[in-house]
């Protein structure tokens, strides 16, 4: 802290003059700051752009290994799709007898029973044959 009014220190040292940027520094500060930001980029460009580069390179090699564990997850979802599609249909099947053996629901060839079995064989094709050309109904 200085005394305002004789410029010194408690200490009795003189204090540092203060400057305000209003004087002559501002524009020349502005200046300096300019010129080393200025070379801060130009300095900076090639680092940045091997960053970017050794950044491609790894997205490269997270593609490469990702593709095989997307495939063999595509696989396991089919699998297990395919079974939980099994037990659905059996589960169904299991609560209709059920149904019918406590005369519950109306037999066979009704409307309530007859729309859900008509659909059950054709979801019994397997994805792999459905796309392999080969047609299981009479079409032809």
């Amino acid at each position: 802290m200085t005394d305002e009014t004789t410029g010194t220190t408690p200490d009795g040292s003189a204090g540092a003059p203060e400057t305000s940027p209003s004087g002559g520094q501002g524009p020349e500060w502005l200046s300096q700051l300019q010129t080393m930001i200025e070379q801060l980029a130009t300095q900076a460009a090639p680092v940045v752009r091997q960053i970017g580069v050794k950044a491609a390179e790894l997205a490269v090699v997270a593609g490469e290994k990702a593709g095989p564990v997307a495939h063999r997850a595509a696989e396991l979802t089919e699998e297990a799709g395919l079974k939980v599609a099994e037990r659905s249909r059996n589960l169904a099947a299991e609560l209709r007898r059920e149904q019918v053996a406590r005369g519950e629901v109306p037999a066979a060839g009704t409307a309530g029973e007859g729309g859900a079995s008509e659909s059950a064989p054709a979801a019994e094709v397997p994805a792999a044959e459905a796309t392999s050309g080969e047609t299981t109904s009479g079409e032809g």
